[in-house]
């Protein structure tokens, strides 16, 4: 577990369908989980630190992860955008959302669609971060940011030139930390990162 700031919280977990290591992270504050699998300690851990979860948010439909665990656990919200509803029902129950809203913590949803429509980029100005889905990754032992394979993609070149679109947009918000699903978090130059990536 790494506090990689002042009540933000990042860990990695192994997830069980794709056999890969993916970022979970935690608001402490604001009682937010976003796209969570347990850390090692299970759901205890939040009781650890005296702040158990209130809200789950989800940066697309696929990150559900260990979000009904959570619910059961203590009663949680599990908020998914609006568009990505269908996957997720008999799973749990959904509070849904849509691009433009401002969720639990502060927290406002904006639209990358493109890979998927509910493709979702998360502005948390009270840590100064975008938390991202499934668009951009940064693999391990990799160099900078780069898109999932070609083969997770209807149309390879229209579709990454679709997301570098949104996320050039999404340059004009104020971050200094990228939440990657899938990846280390990048911190403090987060900004000039994304730029580089949609520049390339």
């Amino acid at each position: 577990m790494d506090e990689i700031s002042p009540g933000l919280w990042h860990w990695t977990a192994r997830h069980p369908h794709i056999d890969m290591d993916v970022s979970s992270y935690y608001l402490a504050t604001e009682r937010v989980a976003l796209d969570v699998l347990l850390p090692p300690e299970g759901v205890d851990w939040f009781e650890s630190i005296g702040a158990p979860p209130e809200h789950v948010v989800l940066t697309n439909r696929h990150h559900d992860r260990d979000a009904w665990r959570l619910q059961d656990a203590f009663g949680c919200a599990v908020h998914c955008v609006s568009t990505g509803l269908d996957e997720l029902d008999g799973r749990g129950s959904v509070t849904p959302f849509d691009f433009g809203d401002e969720l639990p913590g502060g927290i406002v949803a904006h639209e990358v669609g493109a890979i998927c429509p509910d493709e979702t980029a998360l502005h948390i100005p009270a840590h100064g971060a975008l938390a991202v889905a499934d668009g951009v990754v940064r693999w391990p032992g990799a160099e900078g940011l780069t898109f999932v394979p070609d083969s997770l993609m209807d149309d390879p070149e229209q579709t990454k030139r679709r997301l570098r679109d949104a996320y050039r947009g999404l340059l004009e918000l104020d971050f200094e930390r990228l939440l990657l699903a899938h990846g280390e978090p990048v911190q403090g130059d987060a900004r000039v990162a994304l730029r580089e990536f949609v520049d390339a």
